[in-house]
Formats: C-alpha cells, sequence, structure tokens
C-alpha cells in the first residue's frame, strides 16, 4: 500500500484529517462524507496508527495500480485469471514488529449504530486447503470478540471448503490475516479462479511476475506486503453470533453463528496504517463486483462474440445492475446478450444492453441509450420468478424476485436515424 501511494500521489487525491474522531462511528461518519477520496485520519482517539480509506474507491485508482486505463481493467482480470504467473521471489519477515496478537492496539471501526461490534473488513485471509496443500486468499468481515478472537463470516467457496476438511479432520485451519496491500493485490483476492488455483499468482500476473511473498512464522503460508499481518487459526469447536453488518445494498445482513479466529501473532510495518473498507461505500462494492465483470463478458462473448466491455454499475452497488456494450451484427443480438448476462451472474437483476457509442462508464450516457433507442413493448424482458440476490430487499428470503433486461441498442434498419451528431462532427 506504501508503495502505491508513494508512487501516484501526485495523481491521487488525498485527505488527510488531523482532528481527532473516535474509532467509534465518528472515524467511519468522516469517511462518508469523502466518497471518492482516499482519506486518511491521523488522530484516531486511543491509538498511535492512523486509519486509511478510499484506495478503491474509484475505478481510476484500480487501474493505476494495474497500469491500464479504466475501460481495460476487465482484460487485465481476464488476462491474469487465464495466465497466472508462479512467484519466486519470497522473503521472511524481517522489517515487521512482531509481538504477541493484540487487537486492542489497531483502530478496528465500528460503522454503524446497529453493527455487531467493531469489524476488520479489509483483511485477506489465507489458508491452504489441508489435502491438496493449495493457497488461498480472500476477504472475509471479521467481528472483534476480544484481543486475540473474531467472528469470521465464510460462505461456500474456497476457505469454506477448506474448513469443513478441517472439521472432519478434527483439527484447526491455520490462516494468516494481511490488512494494507495495494489495490490490485486486494483485488486478486476476489477473483474467481478454480479451487486448485492461487489467487497470489493472479496477483504476480497483476505486477508482471514482480510480487514478494513473506514466509509466516508459524505455518507455511505466505502472504504479500502488508501494513499488518496476523496469524493464527479458524477453530473447528467454536461459533459465535456474527452480525448485523451492513452488505452491498447499504441494509443489514442478518445475525448467524460464525466460526470464531483465535489469533497468535502479530506483525507490523513501520509506519503501518489501519485500511477501513467503509461498508457499502464505493471501495465495498467495487471489490466485490469488479472479478464478477469477466464472468459476464466471457458468457456474453459465447453468445455475441462482438462484445466490448461490461459494467456492474456502482449506482447498482456493482451487484445487482449490468451495462453490456456490443458491435450489434443482428437485430436479435440485444436480447440474446441479456440472457447470457443474467445467466452469468445469478445476482444480477436488471441489465441493459447498448452500443459501443455508448460510454457504459458514464450514467447519463446509458440513460441517454435508454431514453432514444428503447420502445418499451419491443425492447424490455421482463422473467419473473427466477434465482437472483438474497441481498436484495425486495427478494424472497431465498433470493427470488423479478429480473429485466433492456435492449437498448439501435435498430440496424434506421441506423441513420441514431447517428449522434456530438460524436460525428
Amino acid at each position: 500500500m506504501e508503495n502505491f501511494l508513494k508512487n501516484n500521489q501526485d495523481k491521487l487525491e488525498i485527505l488527510k484529517i488531523d482532528e481527532e474522531v473516535s474509532a467509534k462511528y465518528e472515524a467511519a461518519k468522516e469517511i462518508k462524507k469523502h466518497p471518492e477520496k482516499i482519506v486518511i485520519l491521523n488522530n484516531v482517539k486511543g491509538y498511535d496508527m492512523p486509519v486509511i480509506s478510499g484506495i478503491c474507491n474509484r475505478r481510476e485508482k484500480i487501474a493505476m495500480s494495474l497500469n491500464c486505463e479504466v475501460n481495460e481493467i476487465i482484460y487485465k482480470i481476464i488476462e491474469a485469471t487465464e495466465n497466472p504467473q508462479k512467484i519466486t521471489n519470497l522473503s521472511n519477515l524481517n522489517n515487521y514488529n512482531s509481538s504477541k496478537a493484540d487487537l486492542s492496539k489497531i483502530p478496528i471501526l465500528t460503522h454503524y449504530k446497529r453493527d455487531g461490534g467493531a469489524y476488520i473488513t479489509s483483511g485477506v485471509i489465507f489458508a491452504r486447503d489441508p489435502e491438496t496443500k493449495v493457497q488461498n486468499a480472500s476477504i472475509h468481515r471479521m467481528l472483534v470478540l476480544g484481543k486475540d478472537k473474531l467472528a469470521v463470516r465464510i460462505v461456500p467457496r474456497n476457505l469454506y471448503t477448506y474448513f469443513k476438511k478441517c472439521e472432519k479432520l478434527g483439527r484447526d485451519l491455520d490462516i494468516a490475516i494481511a490488512i494494507g496491500m495495494d489495490p490490485s493485490t486486494l483485488l486478486s483476492s476476489t477473483t474467481s479462479i478454480p479451487i486448485d488455483h492461487d489467487e497470489m499468482e493472479v496477483a504476480n500476473a497483476f505486477k508482471s511476475g514482480d510480487l514478494k511473498l513473506l514466509n509466516c512464522e508459524d505455518t507455511d503460508l505466505k502472504v504479500p506486503e502488508a501494513d499488518i499481518i496476523f496469524e493464527g487459526k479458524i477453530l473447528t469447536g467454536e461459533r459465535a453470533k456474527e452480525g448485523p453488518f451492513v452488505d452491498l445494498t447499504d441494509t443489514y445482513d442478518v445475525v448467524r453463528d460464525e466460526p470464531v479466529i483465535h489469533l497468535n501473532k502479530m506483525h507490523l510495518k513501520d509506519n503501518a496504517m489501519y485500511h477501513a473498507i467503509l461498508p457499502a461505500g464505493f471501495e465495498h462494492k467495487l471489490l466485490q463486483g469488479l472479478p464478477q465483470e469477466p464472468r459476464i463478458f466471457t458468457a456474453v462473448k459465447n453468445t455475441v462474440p462482438t462484445v466490448k466491455n461490461v459494467v456492474l454499475t456502482e449506482g447498482g452497488c456493482c451487484w445487482l445492475h449490468a451495462a453490456i456494450a456490443i458491435e450489434k451484427q443482428t437485430e436479435g443480438d440485444g436480447k440474446n446478450v441479456l440472457l447470457a448476462a443474467l445467466a452469468a451472474h445469478p445476482s444480477l437483476k436488471h441489465a441493459v444492453c447498448v452500443d459501443e457509442d455508448i460510454d457504459i462508464f458514464n450514467p447519463q450516457d446509458l440513460e441517454y441509450a435508454i431514453a432514444t433507442r428503447v420502445k418499451g413493448d419491443d425492447d424490455i424482458m421482463i422473467i419473473p420468478k427466477a434465482r437472483g440476490s438474497t441481498l436484495d430487499p425486495v427478494a424472497l428470503s431465498d433470493g427470488t424476485t423479478t429480473k429485466v433486461g433492456v435492449d437498448a441498442t439501435k435498430s440496424l434498419e434506421n441506423d441513420e436515424k441514431f447517428e449522434r451528431v456530438s460524436l460525428s462532427e
């Protein structure tokens, strides 16, 4: 994270706040006032460590870390996930201050008044499959239970699979938690790759083979450089209440019994900062949504090869709304694209397909396409009783909802009627 800030300081808008704020509610309130800036809170009451937020809250910042343009991010993710690079640059935790784990020394935020407590929101958990030994990295929310204990929300993906295997074997799962990494490494931990692949090899591809991993002290886990690194275990014999917590849709998730983490060691960089991702903020939405865009792109490409780009829009929580740009070749392309997109990302609720002259990263341009190229009885598809997202407040408890596809592409028969003068002159 430090190198990313240093290397891009002339391009990044960084707001430093020196007034004292409490880690309980006040810090999150300050961060929320500046949804697209990097905010550094230098004076968190009771702590020596600053809080930083917003390093991934705009696509432009993620593009900087990937060394590309915003409209190229999707291609960078596809290239890296299809061509991961083995990591040879390894080191030890020599430049860290190591001690017994003590969460009371970290300014972990309580974001909102109904929250279950203070939550780590940017922590990437590293673990190995107890059978294959493949390492996985994934972001999880973690509720502070004490100085060395956390409740962790895990869903049926890689870490969940590893944990269930450990339960059957009757042993705890060794983990490490890294907090405070650069955007491309964070993004790699959210990518959708096969269970026998390592997300850090995706991160290494993002960095053209220059990623360095650090050997943990108590396990064989290897983690990237980060401001804060914890070592510990997910306990197979203990559960704790986790929640409430604000999810992507800015609404509360329910309380569940979740596994408990016991932390053993803590490793801090000199001048470490605690990275706080604001729940339901742009940083949260982009890191969760961006990796789904390549999945939609690939599915659509199999149907309409002339697809140009896909975006899960911020206004749709980077989860429920998608826009897809294509080079239209037949009149039915738009509807086929919509069907493919809705199937590729089951949580998707509303999708719009547009021509390549529409900037899908610009909400006004998308609205222009809907306003000038949509005839409701011909161009809107309604699919009732489809599987959607359980995060959607209007869906049934199992996620069942109504999906809508909007074909906002030009008619090929009357193409000249839709020529945009501002683009052609």
